[in-house]
């Protein structure tokens, strides 16, 4: 008994670009073009009416970007088992976290070849996670979990003036109260006393769990 073919909707604001992955698509006997969209809105839009087991998002679209589509997609009752893959030129941290914080399954580059695109969408309909070119679910939950320690971090570092902040950056990089002072343009007392509020606010035991947190959170890199 064959299986039924898999449904895919195209989301792209240029037309030769849409029609070049319908011909490549159409060649397919296991994949079948239920649909186009040339923005993001549309593309939502389609995706309730005909609901495609996978879409093939750009990025950059009018009316709602690709990742602002996604979003939209996910939180709709009803498309839970529909996938997206994130199609773009632009290979960046930002755009994956953002695809994948969205509720993308997977990010592809336009110019992998058409055997890399085929692959991916069959991956992707299966309810796998694939990240340009590959990579396993595991690594693309190392990828959002780095976001959310990120986010947690600047979560910690929400209870401290902006003041705070500054001096917490100057102890990461082990300068003391009088130097801390000379930098900010305050007295020696002045600094010790944004020194005791941050190690209050965050918890720290001493001085050394502050640069610990400096690190941890960012705030010094190096």
């Amino acid at each position: 008994m064959n299986k039924a073919p898999i449904n895919v909707l195209l989301a792209d604001d240029e037309g030769l670009v849409r029609s070049g992955f319908r011909v490549l698509l159409d060649l397919e006997d296991d994949i079948t073009v239920v649909g186009e969209a040339a923005t993001g809105a549309e593309a939502v839009e389609q995706a309730r009416a005909i609901r495609p087991d996978v879409v093939l998002m750009d990025i950059r679209m009018p009316k709602l970007d690709g990742i602002q589509a996604t979003a939209q997609i996910a939180q709709t009752r009803g498309l839970e088992q529909v996938r997206v893959l994130i199609l773009t030129t632009y290979d960046t941290d930002e755009h994956v976290f953002d695809a994948l914080q969205a509720g993308a399954s997977g990010f592809l580059l336009k110019d992998a070849g058409p055997a890399e695109l085929l692959h991916a969408i069959r991956v992707i309909a299966a309810g796998e996670a694939l990240l340009a070119p590959r990579i396993t679910r595991r690594l693309i939950g190392q990828v959002t979990a780095h976001r959310r320690a990120a986010q947690a971090a600047q979560d910690r570092l929400a209870v401290l003036t902006e003041r705070e902040r500054e001096v917490l950056a100057l102890v990461g990089r082990g300068l003391s109260n009088d130097e801390i002072g000379g930098e900010l343009f305050l007295s020696p007392a002045t600094a010790r006393t944004h020194v005791s509020r941050a190690m209050a606010k965050l918890g720290a035991r001493d001085r050394a769990q502050l640069v610990v947190i400096a690190y941890q959170t960012g705030l010094v890199s190096r």
